[in-house]
């Protein structure tokens, strides 16, 4: 036998009769949607993290309490990139008979690298000018008054109020307003002396590479004190939202691959079932193992080979029309390099990985096989499938993925989802048992077929379930996710906060937003106290809703907490355990569920708190679930009226700014100078824009993931074809009707469509219930209607692939069937 002639003749029949069409499309879908998903998501990713690293004014900062070592920033500024630096402190602020505690922000020329500072009078000066200083916009009143101000030894002219800075940050309760001045200026005041106390930010932006090289550089030198943070380590409502979309994005890719591969499994596994009797036929005719197996080897190797070869191809020409959907600013000159070695690499893995443990079986079918059909290939341990399979997806899960936990999650989770399939499609099954004894109707001959095949339809129904499970999962948690960004953040979601409004201004200034149309939450007191003791026992250090490696919650709990008062439920902070305090309630206290988690506080629970020395016990009666991306004023803790309300507070509220008053912030602040007024509606633009763009990728990855499940209908369907042509032949020539054959068939398929959408609906229902309370941060709601709808879709679907798959099998007379 010639060496390559033969594998590459019979390869060419092969492919062209259709054997090898259902592996190469499942191979080419694979490699296609890894290159495309990877270029864009990529692209994606960081279009999103360049806009939302406005936010720091930056694509890197390095925090620091002492001045870092000038080599470090020659050494950033070798590789490249842009350096800015800021210093703040706190000072007095004098000017005329007014004095003011404030927290001084001196910044280089070069400030701010990205984003820009808003200004209240819109101007378009991008920083003070040598001896002039600008102040936050609650000092805006001393502009109509005063023109110098004094810190330390200097005198400055005053000449603009600071509407927003870029990475002004996001924290609502900051005691000490802003002012801004030239770095250059700090040593002339002499306000900065040994032993003050510091904060040196130094802000870098350049290419992801050269960020990457200097980061490098960078942590083995720093010390504890120093931080290296980008946006996405920032404790705001922006980094919140691009990491869970950033999970998802991973979550929904990774998925559509695995149905990829699932395909690929099956559908290998059938074209080696197929050549059986081939085998069987060459080694008898007197072809060596090694000849054998090297016809089947280049078969694999060769549709491997094109289906990369296209899958790529398909994947850039996918990858350049879609970026044409895309936002112009989105769209980079990435380089396609890791999107094509990740194509390439899944290719390889999936092409091999899946059809190595079926071509081994193929290759050990013995010579007798000829004569006794019942002899099969040697049956390999089932275990040796399961590591060549698993090993080949954890290794493209976690290359394209780059995450450990997300792989070994879905490992972890497909193995489970797979075994309690398969126990329960088997029982199912089996079930049917004594109904399936009677044969006199299509439906009974039905379920005699799906009880005789039992193990057979297992693992069928699994295939099924696993494709309606992960289609179901990737909609249902696309719909909730953008469900729940968009619920956050409405029409009408408040844009700008106050702060620091006194009690006596209270009712003045919610009558100056109602005068001009503009929408205002309640005003909640704020009262600032310290939990002094959980259960009896003192709180000996601060208590934080976070530990110092998890950065995920909002800022203010660390040394005291702001406590609020409210005889009702806030909106949006539905209670999870416990009942809501009613009126006339006393001594109890509402406690957010996170908080209480990580304090270990639970129901009945007594704290202690110290307000202006002043000590008191309340019972924690219920704990509650807050959404911190709402933009409107939320609490760790709420207490009934009759609790705090002998302190004296300040009060809080958030409004949208109407469009039609322009004017309203700066007569605002000029009619009100102690209130303070916080611009939020850049960070809701930008998770607008986040929402927006994620949408587009889920809706974008949620094709693939389509087209997956398609692909691994049709290969299981495919799958029970030679057994199903068997029984066809024998029961036409028992004398079966075609008309019966083919409504029994039909029947079968739909039973087995119903029955893998009921099993789909409780895994999934299991699945999101975890996904969205352990990941996510969802609320958990069950989908009702899906008990009825995917058990019928299910059905029809499959029952229409099924009858498509038996078209011509269902057509053929009895002799056809029994040469075939």
């Amino acid at each position: 036998m010639n060496t390559f002639a033969i594998p590459w003749r019979l390869f060419k029949r092969e492919l062209a009769h259709g054997q090898l069409r259902l592996i190469a499309s499942a191979l080419i879908l694979a490699v296609m949607a890894v290159t495309a998903l990877a270029q864009i998501s990529s692209q994606l990713q960081n279009s999103i993290v360049k806009q939302a690293s406005a936010f720091l004014a930056a694509d890197r900062v390095l925090s620091s309490p002492v001045p870092v070592d000038e080599a470090w920033l020659e050494q950033a500024k070798t590789q490249r990139l842009n350096v800015a630096t800021t210093l703040e402190f706190q000072s007095m602020l004098f000017a005329g008979d007014n004095f003011q505690l404030v927290t001084v922000k001196a910044v280089s020329d070069n400030y701010p690298l990205r984003g820009a500072i808003e200004l209240v009078s819109d101007s378009a000066q991008s920083l003070p000018t040598t001896g002039e200083i600008w102040l936050d916009s609650r000092l805006a009143g001393w502009l109509e008054t005063e023109s110098q101000a004094e810190i330390g030894l200097s005198q400055f002219s005053l000449s603009e109020a600071i509407s927003r800075l870029p990475d002004g940050g996001f924290n609502l309760f900051a005691s000490a307003p802003v002012v801004l001045m030239n770095l250059d200026e700090v040593e002339a005041t002499g306000v900065v002396q040994p032993g003050s106390r510091l904060s040196y930010r130094y802000q870098f932006t350049g290419s992801d590479e050269a960020l990457e090289q200097f980061e490098a550089f960078l942590k083995p030198q720093m010390s504890t004190s120093q931080r290296w943070v980008d946006i996405r380590s920032q404790d705001s409502p922006v980094s919140r939202a691009i990491i869970r979309a950033e999970q998802f994005l991973l979550l929904t890719a990774l998925l559509g691959i695995a149905l990829a591969c699932a395909a690929i499994a099956v559908a290998t596994q059938r074209y080696c079932q197929r050549h059986y009797d081939a085998v069987a036929m060459l080694k008898t005719l007197g072809a060596s193992h090694q000849q054998v197996r090297t016809i089947f080897v280049t078969h694999l190797a060769l549709i491997t080979l094109l289906s990369i070869i296209v899958g790529l191809i398909f994947g850039v020409l996918a990858a350049k029309g879609l970026s044409t959907l895309l936002p112009a600013d989105l769209v980079t000159d990435a380089s396609y390099t890791r999107a094509l070695l990740l194509g390439a690499t899944t290719g390889v893995l999936a092409g091999f990985g899946f059809t190595l443990y079926p071509l081994l079986r193929l290759l050990s079918v013995p010579p007798m096989r000829v004569l006794r059909k019942d002899l099969g290939p040697t049956k390999w341990t089932a275990w040796l499938n399961g590591v060549f399979a698993t090993s080949s997806l954890a290794a493209m899960a976690y290359l394209y993925s780059g995450s450990a936990s997300m792989t070994i999650a879905l490992l972890v989770g497909g193995g489970a989802l797979a075994l309690l399939l398969m126990l329960v499609a088997w029982g199912l099954l089996r079930w049917g048992r004594q109904l399936g004894m009677r044969t006199g109707t299509p439906l009974q001959l039905a379920v005699a077929g799906l009880r005789r095949r039992a193990r057979e339809n297992s693992v069928q129904l699994v295939g099924f379930s696993v494709s309606l499970v992960l289609l179901l999962t990737i909609l249902a948690l696309r719909q909730d996710l953008l469900a729940d960004w968009q619920k956050q953040l409405p029409q009408g979601t408040p844009d700008h906060f106050l702060v620091n409004v006194s009690p006596m201004d209270k009712d003045r200034v919610s009558e100056f937003l109602a005068e001009r149309d503009a929408e205002a939450t309640d005003f909640y007191p704020v009262i600032r106290g310290r939990l002094s003791a959980i259960n009896g026992e003192r709180v000996s250090r601060p208590v934080t809703k976070e530990d110092e490696s998890e950065q995920q919650a909002p800022r203010g709990i660390g040394r005291e907490l702001n406590l609020t008062y409210r005889q009702l439920l806030p909106p949006n902070n539905p209670v999870v355990a416990g009942q809501w305090y009613g009126e006339g309630a006393s001594d109890e206290v509402s406690v957010e569920a996170e908080v209480a988690e990580r304090l270990g506080i639970g129901l009945g629970d007594s704290l202690s708190f110290t307000i202006d020395g002043t000590e008191f016990e309340v019972k924690v009666t219920s704990i509650r679930q807050v959404n911190w991306e709402t933009m409107q004023p939320n609490f760790f803790m709420i207490f009934p009226p009759s609790v705090l309300g002998e302190f004296s507070a300040t009060y809080i509220a958030s409004f949208k700014h109407p469009e039609q008053h322009a004017q309203l912030v700066p007569e605002l602040i000029r009619q009100f100078p102690t209130l303070s007024v916080i611009d939020v509606g850049a960070i809701i633009e930008q998770l607008r824009e986040v929402i927006d763009q994620v949408s587009l990728a889920l809706s974008l990855v949620l094709i693939v993931v389509i087209l997956a499940s398609v692909m691994v209908l049709l290969a299981q369907t495919e799958a029970g074809m030679s057994a199903r042509r068997q029984e066809l032949a024998i029961m036409r020539t028992l004398g079966a009707k075609g008309s019966l054959l083919r409504r029994a068939v039909a029947w079968e398929f739909l039973l087995l469509g119903a029955i893998a959408g009921l099993l789909a609906v409780v895994v999934t229902e299991l699945t999101l219930a975890l996904l969205k309370s352990q990941v996510f941060n969802l609320v958990v709601n069950a989908h009702t209607s899906w008990w009825l709808l995917v058990p019928l879709i299910g059905a029809a679907l499959i029952g229409a692939l099924g009858m498509l798959a038996c078209r011509r099998l269902l057509a053929n007379q009895c002799s056809a069937l029994l040469k075939g």
